[in-house]
């Protein structure tokens, strides 16, 4: 299983205009502790930042159940679902929160692409909340960088 953290990080960069300002951006990293999520964030933020300035605003660990990527998709959405679970002792429906992020172009294509990918869940289940973050960029765990070193 994942273990994803948001990471916010300050740093210059050349805007369109060709003016270096500050910019703070959000990351999703899926790393194994605090200290490599930021580790590895400061290595792949480097290259897009204009001076060697790079300041972590914010880290946290996010509980993401599940990531769907669309190659197609610039945005990241964060959706809620709730799956349906019967306790048949007492007889009433509970609800299992579970958060989803997805790739995705609109919300449209957001709420479709979560449709197509919960199509083989082996539960009954409710989409709850979907909402566009702020998201720029995620970064995989890298097998071979951890080999590596």
């Amino acid at each position: 299983m994942n273990t994803w953290f948001t990471v916010k990080v300050k740093f210059d960069s050349q805007g369109e205009n060709g003016l270096i300002t500050p910019v703070t951006e959000a990351f999703l990293i899926d790393a194994l502790s605090y200290a490599e999520a930021e580790k590895r964030i400061l290595e792949e933020v480097r290259p897009y930042a204009t001076s060697n300035e790079i300041e972590i605003k914010d880290i946290r660990k996010a509980k993401i159940a599940e990531l769907f990527c669309n190659e197609g998709g610039d945005k990241w959405y964060r959706c809620k679902i709730n799956y349906i679970i019967i306790d048949e002792d007492k007889g009433i429906e509970k609800k299992a929160p579970q958060i989803m992020m997805v790739q995705a172009s609109d919300f449209k294509d957001a709420v479709d692409t979560l449709i197509e990918r919960m199509k083989s869940a082996l539960g009954d289940y409710e989409i709850d909340t979907v909402s566009e973050t702020k998201i720029l960029d995620v970064f995989f765990y890298q097998v071979a960088d951890a080999e590596a070193k």
